[in-house]
């Protein structure tokens, strides 16, 4: 059956989200819905693709941050591996970069965790018919930002230095020169009007595009 065509009966929900607490709740929250069943809740990112292939659900809500893997890079994966599974991503801080992060990876929307349990199960239904959903005022914050200004590698070289990596050990983990790796960064660091590497880590992040 064509999916803008497919019963809003019995959709099935996969639920990735870390804080226990937090998964139960909005577990319980959108079991209460007549429409919507919890047929899976994990708490780490590299857990999902499987779950999603145990389960079959039909809508994936996931956290955009996750231990062993975010649910953006989940996105990805679940895109090539569970096609027909359609991905919300939940996010606390709206970030422009993250969502154009999510719309890369195939996610169907992204919203901000501090809206009622209402609009996100009105935003499962919505998906589930092949809409797109997104937050306005991150969609709006997204077209003012602009693109990210870092290559896939600058971003890779910044994500490595992370806790005050050596060039060397960057290099050794990225199978990079250690001239590769500092030009890299000196260049990380100009596109993000920073002084050092560890500010332009955390404006990367500030801004989504890690």
């Amino acid at each position: 059956m064509p999916q803008e065509h497919r019963p809003l009966r019995g959709i099935r929900v996969l639920l990735a989200e870390d804080p226990g607490m937090v998964r139960g709740a909005l577990a319980l929250l959108l079991g209460m819905e007549d429409d919507i069943e919890v047929v899976a809740q994990v708490a780490a990112g590299d857990a999902i693709v499987d779950a999603a292939l145990l389960h079959r659900p039909d809508v994936a809500l996931l956290d955009s941050e996750l231990p062993g893997m975010s649910g953006l890079e989940a996105a990805a994966e679940l895109r090539a591996q569970a096609p027909d599974c359609r991905v919300l991503i939940l996010t606390t801080f709206g970030r422009p970069g993250h969502l154009r992060r999510a719309m890369a990876a195939g996610a169907a929307g992204f919203l901000v965790k501090d809206g009622p349990v209402e609009e996100l199960a009105a935003a499962i239904r919505r998906v589930l018919t092949g809409e797109t959903v997104v937050d306005p005022a991150l969609a709006a914050a997204a077209l003012s930002a602009g693109p990210n200004p870092l290559t896939g590698r600058e971003c890779e070289v910044l994500k490595a230095s992370v806790d005050g990596a050596s060039v060397a050990d960057i290099a050794a983990e990225l199978r990079l020169s250690e001239s590769a790796v500092r030009n890299h960064l000196s260049v990380a660091i100009g596109k993000t009007g920073t002084r050092n590497r560890t500010e332009a880590l955390r404006e990367a992040r500030h801004q989504g595009w890690l």
